[in-house]
């Protein structure tokens, strides 16, 4: 098994997320991650979906999901060719005496403090899951007090868009 990405652009339309995620859970897909927002049309939403499987029956849910109604187009994107991003945000005990050690794995790892309490600090951090795993593995022994981390989000490299051309257009 393996990971895949999967962009799916679909009608802005109540109902379809539920479907679309219905159709991995009837299969006996676990979504690793899941990201929707809309796209640059506001008719348009884009669902990132990130799933461990093998080639074969991945292939057959995306077909399975090119025959809902409210699916417009499916491209599995080559983590290559693609740029992908995840947020953390982050509660990490900071009392005076090793606040600035936290501030310097902050610092290290391009995050940005968002909030400060007399006895925490709370983190803002973007990036790929193996720069996040790696910043929390770091703030962990400063005692890690609450987490909470996006899904992936991600787009393909370069100037092609998958939200343009005529089938598009007419949803």
């Amino acid at each position: 098994m393996s990971k895949h990405t999967l962009s799916v652009l679909v009608e802005n339309k109540p109902g379809v997320l539920a479907r679309v995620s219905g159709l991995f859970s009837r299969r006996g897909f676990n979504i690793d991650s899941l990201a929707v927002g809309e796209t640059e049309h506001a008719e348009i939403s884009r669902i990132t979906i990130v799933v461990n499987a093998d080639e074969s029956p991945l292939e057959q849910v995306t077909k399975q999901l090119n025959k809902l109604v409210n699916v417009l187009k499916i491209v599995e994107l080559d983590p290559v060719q693609s740029v992908q991003r995840e947020l953390v945000l982050v509660k990490v005990r900071a009392d005076r005496a090793i606040r600035s050690q936290v501030l310097e794995t902050v610092d290290l790892f391009r995050a940005r403090v968002i909030d400060v309490a007399a006895d925490t600090l709370t983190i803002e951090a973007t990036g790929t899951s193996d720069k996040l795993d790696a910043l929390l593995r770091d703030l962990e022994p400063y005692g890690i007090k609450e987490m909470v981390q996006s899904g992936m989000v991600a787009i393909g490299r370069g100037s092609r868009s998958i939200t343009t051309g005529p089938a598009l257009r007419a949803a």
